[in-house]
């Protein structure tokens, strides 16, 4: 009681309860917009939240990030456009309901969905909170280089279809980590006797470069559609009593949004996937999925809710971060000399519980604000595209600037900017190279201080969780490395048939054959374009 007490009174401060605020109502804002996003958002107001408190700041951050998604899924909906990413999947569901008529019973329920995701998994992490403080000591300069491997080897297999290129990129972001100087003997690393390089390359930068500065070059050069929005009917309420009515579909979904997010790399859209996909083997009626399921569309929103706050787990116990975005939230602990890890969970666990309880507050203030705000949001989805590109340009340039007050650092984020468009307009992942560069200095580190208690190669892996670990990184590297073979040998098999087909018989018989293997190639290969997507 006494550790809820403090936790409390953190968050009872005028400074936490404005973050609140400011970030529930701020993401569902920019959640509702197509076409800028979260990453984009936390991108600009990086710069801003450094000067803060660190839990003020996290608050915001944090706000923006999963409230972000409550605001998405309104133009998924009403105009068949997902606000963020994250989104895509409640168009299947959510725009056919409209279509028939019920637009304001799938808001209804998508808001319901997502308010269960996400209490449900700030619950499961204050319960696992005592588990991970006594794990967390666990978990030396060893454990936490293999963790930070484990963490790029994820996200690079998860990027299926594009593994190499993925791979790549994570190494790029490594190498743009080194330059600079060397944080043991502080030598000069690929700076080229350049005075603007000596102090390394800013995440920041970077991550503004990426993320924001090339989706205002996207938005930019894209054209502005004319948007016609449905007028809203019933009342909000009734998707409430919907969601009780399908308790298995929310609880598993719910579940998986908790698991996925916990991993790095793995994220909203395998949580997504996986529920979507329970839930229309389960359901009573699979054929409606697709065409305005309640099920499917409880499935995506409830799944992809629950990821944030079980993204929070890798990042505060071990210092790990699992995704772009909760590697930006990172450089708001640095910034402070906060260190995330055992050592924040041994110390500071009234820090811990009060930004749980701000992530349970942000759900409540969300839920309470679209319930009351949902007819003039609507009207967000209308702002010209070219517009929203000047507003993010601007904004992007002075958050670099007021970094280090460095034209320099505009010039480089705009090289990164210009980078990550190409890259974007190639659909090749952007995500890796911030991974890279946050768990490449990581993993310098502990490594360097790890090898100091090493005599032999195998010293490296003796201790239980290091062991682990390292097995861990083999399973997955194995069990990707047998995916890639198998879809090979599939690929390879269908083509080969098709080129040997029997053509002795003739007639109506052999080119039944060809069709039908041709048809089998075909599904390969849409199976093979649907999981590189």
């Amino acid at each position: 009681m006494e550790l809820l007490a403090e936790s409390l009174s953190i968050l009872a401060r005028w400074d936490v309860v404005l973050a609140l605020l400011v970030g529930s109502v701020g993401g569902v804002l920019i959640g509702a917009i197509p076409g800028v996003g979260p990453a984009v958002a936390i991108a600009i107001l990086l710069p801003a939240t450094f000067s803060m408190d660190p839990i003020v700041g996290l608050t915001v951050l944090l706000g923006i990030y999963g409230s972000s998604m409550y605001g998405g899924a309104i133009p998924a909906i009403l105009i068949n456009t997902p606000g963020t990413a994250v989104n895509a999947l409640t168009t299947y569901d959510g725009y056919p309901m409209t279509a028939r008529g019920e637009p304001r019973r799938a808001l209804s329920l998508a808001y319901s969905a997502s308010f269960f995701g996400g209490v449900f998994s700030v619950i499961c992490l204050i319960l696992f909170a005592p588990v991970l403080a006594r794990i967390a000591p666990l978990f030396g300069s060893r454990e936490i280089f293999l963790a930070a491997l484990l963490g790029i080897v994820l996200v690079v297999v998860a990027h299926r279809g594009q593994t190499l290129i993925a791979g790549a990129l994570a190494g790029l972001g490594i190498f743009i980590q080194t330059i600079g100087l060397e944080p043991v003997k502080y030598s000069q690393r690929y700076t080229f006797e350049q005075p603007f390089l000596s102090g390394g390359i800013d995440l920041i930068v970077v991550v503004l470069g990426l993320f924001a500065l090339s989706q205002a070059f996207i938005l930019l050069t894209s054209v502005d559609e004319t948007v016609r929005t449905t007028r809203l009917r019933g009342g909000l309420f009734q998707g409430l009593r919907e969601l009780a009515r399908h308790p298995r579909v929310a609880g598993v979904s719910a579940s998986f949004g908790v698991v996925m997010g916990m991993i790095p790399g793995v994220g909203e859209f395998t949580a997504q996937f996986m529920s979507y996909t329970y839930a229309q083997r389960s359901s009573k009626r699979p054929e409606d999925f697709g065409h305005g399921s309640s099920e499917g569309l409880i499935a995506a929103e409830t799944a992809n809710n629950a990821v944030p706050a079980a993204a929070m787990v890798p990042l505060l116990a071990l210092g790990i971060p699992g995704e772009a975005l909760t590697a930006m939230m990172l450089s708001v602990f640095y910034v402070h000399n906060v260190v995330p890890g055992p050592g924040l969970f041994q110390n500071d666990m009234d820090f811990i519980v009060a930004l749980y309880l701000a992530l349970l507050i942000l759900n409540v203030l969300v839920l309470a604000f679209l319930l009351i705000a949902t007819r003039p949001l609507v009207q967000v989805v209308k702002i010209p595209n070219r517009f929203l590109g000047v507003c993010i340009l601007t904004l992007s340039f002075v958050g670099v600037y007021s970094l280090r007050n460095s034209a320099t650092d505009c010039l480089i984020a705009a090289g990164f900017g210009i980078f990550g468009y190409v890259l974007k307009r190639l659909s090749l992942p952007i995500v890796p190279i911030i991974l890279g560069m946050v768990l490449g200095g990581i993993m310098e580190v502990k490594l360097r201080a790890g090898m100091a208690r090493v005599r032999e190669p195998f010293d490296f892996i003796d201790r239980p969780v290091a062991f682990i670990l390292f097995c861990l990184i083999l399973l997955v590297l194995g069990l990707h490395a047998r995916r890639v073979w198998s879809e090979a040998r599939d690929l390879k098999g269908a083509e080969e048939q098709l080129r040997h087909r029997p053509g002795r018989f003739g007639g109506l018989m052999a080119r039944r054959m060809g069709a039908l293997e041709k048809a089998r190639l075909k599904t390969v290969r849409a199976r093979h374009a649907r999981r590189a997507k």
